[in-house]
């Protein structure tokens, strides 16, 4: 889902951080007022990271990455997500691949506005609890079209030419990440969830998990 440096100008660019920083501004307050959150944000950042850099191909105009976007969502929340997703990026282009910071904002948005998206749609029917195999392989569908949506946003608008063939080749790509991620979502997320009476589970979980559990 990355978007190469060079490939959008400067003024694109520059409205892609304007819209990140006035996303990520917009629910700062609420993480800021929740200092349990900052834990998450930095686990949240960590295993997005360790996923990112897990796996990542080169397929047609962008990469196909193993991005774990949803164990990360339904182990940590939301915000916590968000801002990860944004931290991750960060650490990644300072620690592998510097010449994307370029386009950091660029490809934090790529990630968070689908979040939101599924979020405020699928996401509000988890509830409390293990969500179902059923249910993540909705939110990975999801969220995933809104991704490859988002990445062909920033070739239409590129200053090289790409062909709907290639974006194609790059979106379909992701169906084995949709086939996949589910099953390792459920698989960490249950083995999380039985820990609910550790007290470090209830601070670095999202309730969702840990309140369901006690109950």
């Amino acid at each position: 889902m990355h978007i190469e440096p060079g490939f959008l100008s400067d003024a694109k660019i520059m409205a892609a951080n304007v819209a990140a920083v006035g996303l990520l501004a917009a629910h700062a307050p609420a993480l800021m007022r929740r200092p349990a959150l900052w834990l998450r944000t930095l686990l949240a950042a960590v295993f997005f990271s360790v996923f990112m850099e897990s796996f990542h191909l080169p397929v047609g105009p962008s990469e196909l990455h193993f991005v774990g976007a949803m164990p990360v969502y339904v182990l940590f929340g939301l915000l916590p997500t968000l801002f990860g997703f944004a931290l991750g990026l960060l650490l990644q282009g300072l620690l592998f691949e510097p010449q994307d910071l370029v386009h950091l904002a660029v490809n934090a948005l790529s990630l968070i506005v689908p979040l939101l998206a599924v979020h405020h749609t699928l996401g509000r029917r988890l509830g409390e609890g293990t969500p179902g195999l059923a249910a993540l392989l909705k939110l990975d569908g999801a969220y995933y079209a809104g991704v490859t949506l988002m990445v062909g946003f920033w070739l239409a608008n590129g200053e090289q030419a790409v062909s709907l063939a290639d974006w194609g080749a790059f979106a379909a790509s992701y169906l084995s990440v949709v086939a996949l991620e589910p099953l390792v979502t459920l698989a960490i997320v249950r083995g999380t969830s039985m820990l609910h009476s550790q007290r470090w589970a209830r601070v670095c979980l999202d309730e969702r998990l840990t309140l369901a559990g006690a109950a």
